[in-house]
């Protein structure tokens, strides 16, 4: 996939955007023709509590936070740095909630669609054990990319598991010209029709 696409993770406090529960941390991986070109990373201080059942997962501490930038800055500093470029996280409907909340606050609003490497998995890796990240990662021998949970080495391991599922795409299904579009038009699909509608892609390719 050649064109470039911000995969994006970030850390909470909590499961739901809102007045107490915030984004912690931001990581943005810039992926082009399935490299890691560019990054942007960042603690984010929205003056919310850490409990510490989340900073024992983390490692992300209240006082960490403290010292960190305002959480409005890192926000327009990673809305400038992802610009126009498509959007993709594992298990996007949790990160797309948080980014879009922390963009509303900001006046802004998302106009890029989400891939979701979760969704993708689930159809073009059914052998794996399961989908979580961390285990793709291990049954796949992805590049180690740092400790899960922080936003940065979770936004790289989601690039390289995009990649890998473009290389399936390309080699079980010979697709040339695989895309963000297509990925989000293929995460849609049920799994039990993802092959047939796979099949009529490359047919379609092959005319």
């Amino acid at each position: 996939m050649r064109q470039r696409v911000a995969v994006i993770d970030f850390e909470t406090n909590g499961a739901s955007p809102g007045g107490d529960c915030r984004a912690t941390e931001i990581g943005v991986a810039m992926v082009e023709d399935g490299r890691v070109v560019d990054r942007f990373q960042s603690l984010m201080n929205a003056g919310v509590w850490v409990p510490p059942m989340i900073e024992r997962l983390t490692g992300i501490s209240n006082a960490m936070l403290k010292t960190a930038p305002p959480a409005d800055q890192v926000m327009r500093d990673a809305a400038h740095f992802v610009g126009d470029a498509p959007l993709a996280a594992h298990n996007a409907s949790f990160d797309r909630k948080f980014w879009d909340y922390e963009l509303g606050l900001l006046g802004l609003v998302r106009r890029q669609d989400f891939a979701c490497t979760l969704m993708l998995s689930r159809r073009l890796l059914p052998q794996a054990p399961d989908h979580k990240l961390g285990t793709l990662a291990r049954w796949a021998s992805l590049p180690d990319t740092g400790r899960a949970h922080r936003a940065m080495a979770d936004a790289e391991m989601a690039a390289h598991l995009m990649a890998l599922l473009s290389d399936t795409l390309r080699q079980q299904f010979h697709l040339p010209d695989i895309d963000h579009a297509l990925l989000c038009k293929l995460q849609k699909v049920t799994a039990a029709k993802v092959k047939s509608y796979l099949r009529e892609l490359q047919a379609g390719a092959e005319v």
